[in-house]
Parts: structure tokens; C-alpha cells; sequence
């Protein structure tokens, strides 16, 4: 189980530091519907980042198990691919940064947040946590990790739900701060709000750069 959790921790970061999602819980936090919309957008991209994680997961066990001395071709392959995506998505993250001296645009459905009801939120959260390429190409990674692994039924719950708490943590901590004390969290939400707007590409593309090299790695570590 030890094993699995260190390989998972760097793909769950993937989805935690994800900016967008967490910019949209702050607007949220920061709209006159903030405790609704905000316990049901948490709530989206809680079901959305465990139910994607948990498919890949139940797929990957069925790959026929191996002795763990031989080569492991087929995980070996995918881990590959699924890096070669990420470097073409940092890429993309890459060219996307805005240039010197250019204030980044908000995405222009963000600008209906003030506006959302709770069941509108808890969709959009499920929206951007399981059908999010980059989160997709993280849970599909993670689920390669965890299903092979050779873990009982109750490891694999475990290392499931160390995961999606992980990938999560970034959109909880904040809802969960506000709401104990709305007060004293805003102007620092707004600052990091403005922070995250500003810095998203250039973050995303070095991390999923990261993560895909590493992906490789392991990928070619497995023949």
C-alpha cells in the first residue's frame, strides 16, 4: 500500500493545485449565495474526482497480474501515453500564460457564479473534476497505480480515498475556512484569487510537466 500512495501523491497534486476549480470555489465563497453554492460545488467535484478515480481503478485491476520481477509491457505502455498527454497539455498550458504586462481573462462562464443555485454549482463541480481532460489523464494514472497493485479490498478504499482527499484539499480547505470564519477569510480569499487568475497557465503547464516526465519514467522503467 506504501508503494501505491507514493506513486499517487504527485498525480493528486495534479488535480489539487488545479487553479481554475479553485478559483471558481472562491468566487463562489465570495457571492451572496456563498454557503450553498459553495457545499454544492465542494460536493461536484468531490463525487466527480472519487467516481473517475474509482472507474480507472476497477479497469486497471483487470490487467492480468504479473510476477513483480518481470516486465509489466501493457502498464508500461499506458504510463507512456498518459505522460506523453500531459507534456502536449503543458504544452498547450504553456502557450495559454499571458504575456508580459497582460492582466489574464476569467473564463467567461465564471461570470454566472453570482447568480448559480446550489444544484447549478454541485453540476459544474462534477463537471470540471471528472470530465477535466488533464483530471481525467490524472485519475486514469492514478487508477493504473492503485488497480495492479496487487492491494486488498480494504487497502484499495483506503489508498482511493487518501487520493481524492489529497486532490480535493485545495477547494475543502477553503469552503471549510470561510464558512468557520467568513469574516476574516475574505480579503485573503480575494488575494489569492487574483494570485491564481494571474498565474494559472504558467503553473499548470510546469506541474504537468513534471508529472508527465515522470509518468514516462515509470513507463519505460516498467519494460
Amino acid at each position: 500500500m506504501g508503494p501505491a500512495i507514493g506513486d499517487i501523491l504527485p498525480l493528486a497534486l495534479g488535480i489539487a493545485v488545479s487553479p481554475i476549480p479553485v478559483i471558481a470555489a472562491i468566487l463562489m465563497l465570495l457571492s451572496p449565495k456563498a454557503k450553498g453554492t459553495s457545499l454544492g460545488f465542494l460536493a461536484g467535484w468531490v463525487i466527480g474526482v472519487a467516481l473517475a478515480t474509482t472507474v480507472f481503478t476497477v479497469v486497471s485491476s483487470l490487467i492480468p497480474a504479473e510476477d513483480p520481477d518481470e516486465a509489466k509491457p501493457v502498464v508500461g505502455v499506458i504510463k507512456i501515453i498518459l505522460g506523453a498527454v500531459l507534456l502536449l497539455l503543458a504544452a498547450k498550458q504553456w502557450r495559454s500564460r499571458p504575456a508580459h504586462g497582460e492582466t489574464a481573462a476569467l473564463p467567461k462562464w465564471m461570470s454566472a457564479i453570482d447568480t448559480m443555485t446550489p444544484a447549478k454549482a454541485l453540476v459544474l463541480g462534477f463537471l470540471l473534476s471528472a470530465l477535466n481532460p488533464k483530471n481525467l489523464v490524472m485519475a486514469i494514472s492514478a487508477g493504473v497505480v492503485i488497480g495492479p497493485a496487487a492491494l486488498t479490498t480494504g487497502e484499495t478504499v483506503a489508498t482511493v480515498a487518501i487520493f481524492v482527499l489529497l486532490a480535493v484539499s485545495t477547494v475543502l480547505v477553503p469552503v471549510l475556512a470561510y464558512l468557520a470564519a467568513s469574516d476574516r477569510m475574505r480579503a485573503p480569499l480575494e488575494a489569492l484569487r487574483v494570485w491564481l487568475v494571474q498565474n494559472n497557465s504558467t503553473v499548470m503547464s510546469i506541474l504537468l510537466l513534471a508529472i508527465g516526465v515522470a509518468s514516462i519514467g515509470k513507463g519505460i522503467g516498467s519494460f
